[in-house]
């Protein structure tokens, strides 16, 4: 006759013994995504390495060899390469620096909640839905010398046969007015989200002091929010400086190399030249560029935040 106080041991044993098992497999579960994304991120960029360091072109196939740094000499070598670095951090710079502070001022206007603001912060998230290319395009007819209603505006006021991004005098100006309005909102909210979790305590001891409200904006306000801005900031260097989608869907690098920013050139070299090795070259040394640029906002992040927390 079975013992039941047996086979319920038994099978407490066996529970214990699954449960350590799947305890010593959980940690390498979790672990998988995150290896999976480091492999996918790990494998193109050193594709991209070994590529560079070749002269590799798809029309010339058995001309593929080793020549290590000549195509970087060759870039460093080469005007219109650094033009393509300047106006890709101009770009960069403009970009941020403006939507930085049209962002800011968005968020100071919605920080207090009522229906309005609560509204309006909804309605923020609108132009993020659209995707920046059909964005472009929507920008590209409006802008059009022909029938556009953004040229019809500035005809009114006395500006007439404004070319936009059509002439290089504007060209760079039409493409960072489209950015703004793409990505602004994704500043707001993210400054939005920080104010609204802004402690309460120093505004309202500032208020019934009868502190000035430039005092509590630059001395109270701006330092606690300033991670928050890095942060923001941070996410738009990293976008901005590997734009693509709005400056090609707007002028295709021009007119003329006006606008022939880091990705774009890229793109022309592979698929238009099919110089897989200059290629590479130049998506290298945007990594370099973008790598420097991440480790100055991380530092200064990581101070910011430090000292927020009393121990700087």
């Amino acid at each position: 006759m079975p013992n039941p106080a047996a086979a319920t041991m038994a099978v407490s044993h066996a529970k214990r013994r699954s449960g350590a098992r799947m305890a010593r497999i959980l940690p390498y579960l979790l672990s998988l995504p995150a290896l999976l994304t480091c492999i996918g991120i790990l494998v193109p960029f050193f594709s991209a390495v070994y590529y560079a360091l070749q002269r590799y072109n798809l029309a010339f196939p058995a001309g593929r060899k080793f020549i290590w740094l000549d195509n970087f000499v060759q870039l460093f070598l080469s005007g219109e390469f650094w033009h393509t670095i300047t106006i890709s951090l101009l770009y960069t710079a403009l970009t941020v620096g403006l939507e930085m502070l049209l962002g800011l001022a968005i968020a100071l206007l919605l920080w207090r909640r009522s229906f309005v603001t609560n509204l309006l912060s909804v309605a923020l998230i609108l132009p993020l839905m659209v995707a920046p290319e059909i964005a472009s395009l929507m920008w590209k007819l409006m802008t059009n010398a022909n029938f556009g209603i953004l040229s019809y505006f500035v005809s009114v006021i006395g500006i007439h046969d404004f070319r936009w991004a059509s002439a290089p005098q504007s060209a760079l100006f039409t493409v960072v007015l489209v950015d703004m309005w793409v990505y602004t909102p994704f500043i707001s909210i993210l400054l939005l989200a920080g104010l609204r979790g802004l402690p309460r305590q120093p505004f309202e001891a500032a208020e019934l002091d009868g502190v000035p409200t430039s005092f509590v904006f630059f001395r109270i306000m701006l330092p606690m929010l300033l991670p928050y801005m890095l942060t923001a900031g941070l996410f738009r260097m990293l976008d901005s400086i590997q734009q693509f989608d709005i400056i090609y869907a707007m002028t295709q690098g021009g007119p003329g190399n006006t606008l022939m920013v880091f990705q774009i050139q890229a793109y022309l070299q592979a698929f238009t030249f099919t110089n897989i090795g200059r290629a590479s070259a130049i998506l290298v040394v945007l990594w370099a560029i973008t790598f420097a640029l991440s480790k100055v906002f991380m530092k200064n992040w990581l101070r910011l935040r430090e000292r927020a927390h009393g121990l700087a």
